[in-house]
Formats: structure tokens, C-alpha cells, sequence
């Protein structure tokens, strides 16, 4: 039993102490519990301790199977519980997120394919300077414009500049530098990593796309420059210290390119997320391994072949795409610079013999040279069209001032493809076909209900797994969702009103068990407009037993008579 609450203790504080977070740990061997105490400030000097962050972890064994365990997390103050999104993470996260991975820790035993986290800098000095720099710019949340979480990109900017800052710092004392690094960070987005680097003494700038709204207010120390990116001896930076890429997508495999073709002396640090090969969509070439970790191989690889050292590290950061990859090192001296850029040039030649292109929904493949990866190419998945135009006579340009003629950098105007756009109709007619398959499911086994609204019976009907779903449409439906952001699952979610999307499972909500309304997060953004009854209830038109609410507890509109216009909320 002792054994297991150890287990149970080195599992839970794992992720907190990642984060390097100073925590008090009471372990209770005996009752096998696990209470965690949050402490700010040197325990060596003076600290206190975060009562309303307490939580508590319990290992049990069940009583009808000793060999099975039980493990619950409990709050101890969850009215006062105070989440700032990464060192203390929301209530949510605990429960939903922590004690499932706890759960999935304890029972596999397999060694990971990602490196620890922090692994390249010293922690405590993280830790120090993220909590400066939190302090420093947590104001940002509150006077954020866009659309995006504040809280999840302002404090994930801040751990990325934390982490490059000590990572430069580190680097100035090893070779006995003065002068602080200068940067560029290419498709800088939002801005925020360069408007902090700036602030922080490092000279930079930054360079996307497509200017945000936000730029406006870092002031003009900032440098943002909206401009299109390509590969090309028009965008190399002799002059620059370091390029970044942070989450820059298509641009992430070029990086390492630039990097090496700018200067001997320029470095790189990239964090790939969305999977970009040199002309489009990467193609999978490595089945034994997840998308992205063969992307993460693929992104390495380069930066190999341009002759740097590449080394990866997991950041401290609120994203499933964690893992940064930096090159700061030359394995080759500055007379063979000529001899590695054709070796360069030739490698993204046979990464584009395996181009694919769309033409008429079908798939053809492109050889334009004999390729290393030849055997591998049946791995390939489906390339953007928009990214590919691939011709042998393309490819010779690749000597040229432009490396690359079928790379396209993306639009300044996006395209929204998250379903929104869908006709009408459509939409109405999958919801209804999916709402049907489901409510034939248990159809003879309804849920009595509590609720004082529902006279009698409802059926909720079953749940079905999300392929299962799919298999439901015809082909020509399927491929348009297929052309929106998340397809299928994005549809579904959009009409939250009929479904819930949980854990790859599709179900109609029962409304039986909503609450008519929910208590607002605090630091929550409150909602501009009051929809109540701006909308048409589904259940009250298509449900074979309607709505199972009454009118009047019904957000929803019973009929066209009941609809009103949304209105703006009062302050």
C-alpha cells in the first residue's frame, strides 16, 4: 500500500512540478491520500501558502475486487480556487484532464517518444523568470481584442519567451557575449512574443501575413511588418541573430532553410503545429509513428540536412504542440557552405517527388526525379491543391532566386471553414439524419424523467460512435465536410443545441438534465448579445415527443410566434 501512494504521489505532482511550481506535499501513507499545498515565494526565505488552491488526491481499493484501485481528486476550496491557465490550471482541468492521465500513467508502461520537459534550460531559473514576466504582462489579458482565449495566447507567449530568453542568456555566457541576440520572428500572428522579446532588450521584428488588431497597441518599439512570406533569396536575414517560428505553418520546414542560406552564424528555434511539407500538406512516411511525431522527425531531418545540430525540448506550455525544435550549431565548417546548399536543394527536390495532386476528387502522383523515399510513398495523404502546382519544369527553379515556384504562402483574407458556411439546408438535412439514427437506438427503453416540464416520457435515444456517424452519409456529403476545418465532428458541435460530442461519441442532448442557465467562470468575457428565443427549438419541430421543456423555461423559441431579435445585454 505504501508503494502505491508513493506511486500515486510521484504521478499526481508530476505535472505541477514540471511546471517547476513550489508545492508542499502532506503524503498520508496510512490513508493513502495525497493533499498538495501551493506556496509563493523561497521556502528559504519567506513564502506563503495558497489555501484556495489546495487539492487532494486518494487511492483506494475496492471492496468487492482487492485487485482493483480507486483514485478521486478532491478541491478543497473550489469556490476560491484561482486559475490563471498554466501554473494554476482551471478546476476543469483537474477532474476532467489530470486524473485521467493519472489513471492512464498508472497503467501503461511504455516509454515516451518526447524528450522531458525543460530539458535544455535550468528550471529554477525558469520558473524565476516566467513568474516575472507573468506579472509583467498579465494586464494584456484583460485588454485583449481578439477573437482567440487571452488567457491560453497571452501566457503562452509569455512561457515561449521565458524559455527563449534564458535559452539566449545561457548562450551570450557560453561564448561570452555583450550584445543581446536579435531575431525574426516569421508569421509572428498576434505579435505578443515579439512586442515581449522587444521589451526584454532583444532587437527584432516580426512578420505576418496578415496584421491583427492588436498591434496597434503594443506601440511602435514593436516592429510587426504585414507581408507575404516566400521562400526566397528576397526573405534571407545576414544580419539577424536567430529566426523564429512559432507555430508559422507553412513556413515551418523552410525556417531551418533561410536560417542556413541567411548566414553561417544565423540560428534557429521552430514550435511546429499545423503539418506543412515544402509544397503543401506533409505526407505521413512513418506509420509505425503518430502524425506528430513523424512531423517532428520530418521538421529534425531538415534542419539536419541544412547542417545544423538540431536538438528538441518539450516547453511548459498550454498546447497539445509542445515540443520546439532549435538549431544553434553548425556540424560543418564555413568552407563546405556551397557543397551543403546543393546537398540542400537536392533534398527538397525528392521531398517534392512525392507531390500529390487533386484532380477530379482523385489522387495522382507526381514523379519528377528519383526519389529516396520511394517505397514509403503509399504513406502519403492528401495534399492542398492550393499549395500544389507541381511540374518537373517547376522544379528546376529551384537554383533561382525563388527556391521553390509551387510553394504559395496562405491568403491575407482566410477563408472560414469551420462549417459556418454550409447551406441551410444541408446542415438541416444531416442534423435530422443523424437526430433520427440516434433516437432509433433504445427506442423501446425511454428515461423517465424528473423534470416538472416533461408529462411523461422522453426518448433520448442512444449514442453511436463518431465513424459509425459518417458511415450514415452518402460519399458526395461526406466530402463536402470533409473540405471544412474538423468536418463532421465541426458540424455536430456547431448544432449544440441538438447534439453532444464527447470522447468520439454522438448523442442528442438531453435537456432533461441542462440547467436553464450556468453559472458565468469568473474572468469570464460576459456575452454581448441576449439570445433567449432568437432561435427555433429543434426538439419542438422535429422530436417525435417534442420539446421537454414548456415554453416558458425554453430558451429556445416554440414556434415562430416566440421568436424576437437578439438584443444587446445590459450592463
Amino acid at each position: 500500500v505504501s508503494e502505491a501512494s508513493k506511486w500515486l504521489y510521484i504521478v499526481a505532482a508530476a505535472p505541477f512540478l514540471l511546471k517547476k511550481l513550489m508545492l508542499l506535499c502532506v503524503a498520508d501513507f496510512l490513508n493513502n491520500t495525497a493533499t498538495f499545498i501551493p506556496i509563493d515565494g523561497q521556502i528559504a526565505e519567506s513564502c506563503t501558502f495558497k489555501k484556495n488552491n489546495m487539492y487532494r488526491l486518494k487511492l483506494r481499493h475496492d471492496i468487492e475486487d482487492e485487485s482493483s484501485w480507486f483514485i478521486s481528486i478532491s478541491i478543497l476550496y473550489p469556490e476560491e480556487w484561482d486559475a490563471d491557465g498554466i501554473l494554476y490550471p482551471k478546476t476543469a482541468w483537474l477532474t476532467d484532464v489530470l486524473l485521467t492521465k493519472i489513471v492512464k500513467w498508472s497503467a501503461e508502461n511504455k516509454k515516451s517518444s518526447f524528450k522531458s520537459t525543460l530539458s535544455l534550460i535550468p528550471v529554477e531559473k525558469y520558473s524565476q523568470y516566467y513568474h516575472n514576466l507573468k506579472a509583467k504582462y498579465k494586464e494584456i489579458v484583460k485588454i485583449w481584442p481578439e477573437v482567440t482565449n487571452p488567457e491560453k495566447f497571452v501566457y503562452e507567449d509569455v512561457a515561449i519567451a521565458t524559455y527563449l530568453l534564458i535559452l539566449w542568456e545561457d548562450e551570450r555566457a557560453e561564448k561570452g557575449l555583450t550584445d543581446k541576440q536579435s531575431f525574426i520572428d516569421l508569421g509572428c500572428g498576434n505579435g505578443l512574443l515579439v512586442h515581449i522579446l522587444t521589451n526584454e532588450g532583444h532587437p527584432g521584428r516580426g512578420i505576418d501575413v496578415r496584421k491583427r488588431k492588436i498591434w496597434d497597441m503594443y506601440g511602435p518599439q514593436t516592429r510587426l511588418e504585414e507581408c507575404a512570406i516566400t521562400p526566397s533569396d528576397d526573405f534571407l536575414f545576414p544580419e539577424v541573430d536567430w529566426l523564429i517560428g512559432n507555430h508559422s505553418d507553412e513556413l515551418t520546414p523552410w525556417i531551418p532553410v533561410v536560417a542556413a542560406r541567411s548566414s553561417y552564424s544565423c540560428r534557429y528555434f521552430v514550435l511546429p503545429c499545423c503539418f506543412y511539407d515544402f509544397y503543401g500538406k506533409y505526407c505521413r512516411r512513418e506509420p509505425k509513428n503518430t502524425q506528430y511525431r513523424a512531423y517532428l522527425n520530418f521538421i529534425t531531418e531538415v534542419g539536419s540536412v541544412c547542417g545544423f545540430k538540431v536538438e528538441e525540448d518539450c516547453l511548459r506550455i498550454p498546447s497539445t504542440k509542445r515540443v520546439c525544435l532549435i538549431g544553434n550549431q553548425r556540424t560543418y565548417p564555413l568552407s563546405s557552405e556551397e557543397k551543403l546548399d546543393e546537398e540542400r536543394t537536392q533534398y527538397i527536390r525528392e521531398r517534392y517527388s512525392c507531390t500529390l495532386s487533386t484532380e477530379n476528387n482523385h489522387f495522382r502522383e507526381v514523379i519528377a526525379s528519383p526519389s529516396l523515399f520511394a517505397p514509403d510513398m503509399k504513406h502519403c495523404s492528401n495534399a492542398s491543391n492550393s499549395m500544389v502546382q507541381g511540374t518537373s519544369t517547376e522544379m528546376n527553379s529551384l537554383a533561382s532566386s525563388k527556391w521553390l515556384a509551387g510553394f504559395q504562402p496562405r491568403e491575407k483574407i482566410q477563408k472560414v471553414r469551420n462549417c459556418a458556411s454550409l447551406p441551410r439546408d444541408f446542415t438541416d438535412d444531416v442534423v435530422l439524419q443523424v437526430a433520427k439514427e440516434l433516437l432509433k437506438i433504445n427506442q423501446d427503453s425511454f428515461k423517465n424523467s424528473n423534470d416538472e416540464d416533461n408529462a411523461g416520457d422522453w426518448n433520448k435515444g442512444g449514442s453511436l460512435p463518431l465513424k459509425n456517424v459518417a458511415d450514415l452519409l452518402d460519399s458526395s456529403a461526406l466530402q463536402r465536410l470533409k473540405n471544412e476545418c474538423g468536418g463532421l465532428k465541426t458540424l455536430l458541435r456547431n448544432n449544440c443545441q441538438v447534439f453532444e460530442v464527447a470522447r468520439g461519441q454522438v448523442q442528442i442532448r438531453d435537456w432533461t438534465k441542462e440547467q436553464q442557465t450556468r453559472k458565468q467562470s469568473p474572468g469570464a468575457r460576459k456575452k454581448p448579445l441576449d439570445t433567449s428565443k432568437s432561435r427555433l427549438c429543434w426538439f419542438f419541430l422535429n422530436h417525435p415527443d417534442g420539446c421537454p421543456r414548456n415554453a416558458e423555461k425554453c430558451s429556445f423559441a416554440h414556434g415562430t410566434e416566440e421568436l424576437r431579435p437578439r438584443t444587446a445585454a445590459l450592463k
